[in-house]
């Protein structure tokens, strides 16, 4: 019962910060930072080893550098580059990490592309037009809530790390 609790930490902290890039353009610290105190907290119960712990630390600190570079050319949020980061750190230097950044951009490039058709048309229901968090996301002025791409790889690679298998 607990390693479920424990499995469910990680997918459940990750879709809070996409529903939270969707409706307000932003993803909070306290998300990331629950997810790096998750890691530091379960590390131990999983069973992972000081060379995979510190893969982990080196694998966030690899994808914290080049997302930061895409922060300060524009081209990503601090929230996403802090989630990244945060879900950086569970899956180490692995093949799911791999699959992961693939997935993030594959993910990305579509969300953008949707996000820009929707943006191209009017939102004519007048239900839609009294909804804060649409209009923003229609507003062309607004960023893309990348936060959704980097969770919907983030679960969808979950179950092939260490952490489902060791906790699950």
């Amino acid at each position: 019962m607990l390693s479920a609790v424990l499995v469910a930490i990680f997918p459940c902290l990750v879709i809070y910060a996409a529903v939270s890039d969707v409706l307000t353009m932003t993803i909070p610290n306290r998300i990331s930072l629950a997810l790096v105190a998750a890691f530091f907290g379960l590390a131990p119960v999983a069973g992972l080893s000081l060379a995979e712990f510190g893969y982990s630390l080196l694998a966030g600190l690899a994808v914290f550098c080049v997302l930061f570079a895409c922060f300060a050319a524009g081209w990503m949020g601090g929230g996403d580059v802090k989630l990244a980061t945060a879900i950086s750190l569970w899956f180490g230097l692995s093949l799911p990490t791999l699959e992961f950044v693939q997935l993030v951009a594959i993910y990305g490039g579509l969300l953008t592309l949707a996000i820009i058709l929707f943006r191209k048309y009017a939102l004519i229901p007048v239900f839609a037009q009294k909804q804060e968090w649409l209009m923003r996301l229609h507003n062309p002025k607004s960023g893309v809530p990348y936060g959704v791409a980097i969770a919907a790889a983030a679960v969808q690679v979950f179950p092939k790390t260490i952490w489902f298998s060791a906790l699950g």
